[in-house]
């Protein structure tokens, strides 16, 4: 079975499990990206699942709002992302079940700068416009009293490494394994600043939730599974790369991704990727406060009813 990803029609990436009207009993799980060492626990989960009788397939996306718009259609059944722009403009009952990650991303600038305050005025170069380093910038000049100076847009963050090491920038947001990377390579000019904590959602787990409800032995298997995994993970990084399967999607990354997966779960863990128990409540209310600041979410986050956009049942069960 082929589960290397490729683009189709620009738009779709397939994968080795296509979605076919055949294949209406299986969860269809739309992934916002291709595999990669950041979807390596994910796919762990999904082999336990599979194990206590989940039947799956996944289709990975070109980005997340493709993603979501298959969950709106119905083309897809549960899906990565945080969408709360979309559950508070749709219709549709859109729920996030299980926090996937949280938004752990570094401000990173050449060494004449210390702290956050320091940026104040100075240009800064992010990922899109609207997405979320662009959110982070945002909420970076509330908490830290700052206006950015002009911004520009690369999307990638390994993008932004390599601009940011020819001189192209002095301020950019990466992520984790893009922030160690920097620092690795030329850690003489570069460094992190000082960042608050962030216990917001960065990827979540979402879905309508008639279709949850109507499907909850799945759904709860499914929920189970992340959380085992998740708990483990924290306990020993080293899981994911001993429970990835050879001959699965992860498997047949390159090797030296594969080489690398135990190093970016130890430091993922470290730096605060993950919370073993999916997020819940306290995600969902730090949700509500980061993405109104972000822009994304409108109205006061204190009013905000968390349960117009997550739905804790499952992962309440898997938490007993």
């Amino acid at each position: 079975m082929n589960y290397f990803v490729k683009k189709l029609a620009g738009l779709v990436l397939a994968t080795g499990m296509m979605v076919s009207t055949a294949y209406a009993d299986k969860i269809r799980i739309a992934l916002a990206e291709p595999p990669s060492d950041e979807t390596a626990a994910f796919f762990v989960a999904l082999e336990r699942a599979k194990a206590n009788g989940l039947d799956y397939e996944w289709t990975a996306f070109a980005d997340e709002e493709l993603a979501i718009q298959a969950v709106l259609s119905g083309d897809m059944d549960i899906a990565f992302g945080t969408p709360y722009a979309a559950m508070q403009r749709s219709k549709a009952p859109l729920r996030i079940i299980f926090q996937l990650s949280r938004l752990v991303f570094f401000p990173v600038t050449t060494k004449e700068f210390t702290k956050l305050e320091d940026l104040n005025g100075q240009p800064i170069m992010l990922h899109s416009r609207g997405g979320g380093t662009d959110s982070i910038a945002n909420v970076i000049e509330q908490r830290a009293g700052i206006k950015f100076g002009d911004r520009s847009y690369v999307p990638g963050s390994n993008n932004r490494v390599v601009a940011m090491i020819a001189g192209q920038a002095k301020a950019t947001i990466l992520d984790l394994s893009n922030k160690n990377k920097i620092v690795a390579q030329a850690g003489d000019k570069f460094h992190a600043l000082p960042m608050f904590e962030v216990k917001a959602s960065d990827e979540a787990l979402f879905a309508n939730l008639n279709w949850i409800q109507n499907n909850e032995k799945a759904v709860n298997i499914f929920v189970d599974a992340l959380h085992s995994t998740w708990t483990d993970m924290m306990k020993d990084p080293t899981i994911i790369r001993k429970e990835t399967k050879a001959d699965g999607p992860i498997g047949q990354l390159p090797e030296e991704v594969l080489a690398e997966l135990d190093g970016f779960y130890k430091d993922a863990v470290e730096g605060g990727l993950y919370d073993p128990n999916g997020g819940g409540r306290e995600a969902a209310k730090a949700d509500m406060e980061w993405y109104t600041g972000a822009g994304q979410l409108e109205g006061d986050p204190a009013t905000l009813n968390i349960e117009d956009f997550w739905y804790f049942a499952p992962l309440d069960a898997a938490m007993k």
